[in-house]
């Protein structure tokens, strides 16, 4: 089964017309900051397609959001192993609030990518000041955080964000 796209605007006319089920796959974090409205959160890590397949009402197709897509078509590929039709929602919630569609504000948050970004440069800084000033050691550190982010590069998946999903401020 293969994976299909939708613009935000579109998905709103469906969602509208009673036809779309939207979930929403960022943190409880991000999706207090801003979310669709009408969405409703189901982060990834908890993610399960079947109970998700089984909830939807009959005759809604499932449209899912990320911030910007990428972790909304990880969700879909469960979706579609699972044999339930999904739609991604193309650029998620980013194009959908740039659609000026209907969006609910709240108490911000930094994004599950930006926290990333964050603790992998600061872990490479660490190594590199450790591995100047303590033991060439530590030089290691920098290393696996930079094999860490080649890989998921690759593999379209990334490990930290996966477990800092999990850390209590994006609950």
């Amino acid at each position: 089964m293969s994976i299909t796209t939708c613009s935000p605007a579109e998905t709103k006319s469906r969602h509208d017309a009673g036809a779309a089920h939207l979930i929403d796959v960022r943190t409880p974090a991000e999706h207090r900051a801003l979310h669709a409205q009408g969405v409703t959160l189901v982060p990834l890590d908890q993610f399960d397609p079947t109970a998700l397949k089984a909830s939807v009402p009959a005759g809604k197709i499932i449209h899912l959001l990320c911030r910007s897509g990428g972790r909304a078509t990880m969700a879909a590929q469960k979706l579609a192993d699972a044999g339930c039709p999904c739609v991604v929602v193309e650029g998620g919630t980013d194009a959908w609030a740039a659609a000026n569609l209907p969006v609910v504000c709240g108490k911000s948050a930094v994004s599950l990518e930006r926290q990333v970004r964050i603790v992998a440069g600061m872990l490479v800084l660490i190594g590199v000041v450790l591995g100047f000033t303590v033991h060439p050691y530590w030089f290691g550190l920098s290393g696996f955080v930079g094999a860490g982010l080649t890989f998921a590069g690759i593999t379209d998946t990334c490990m930290m964000g996966m477990l800092m999903a999990k850390c209590p401020w994006n609950r």
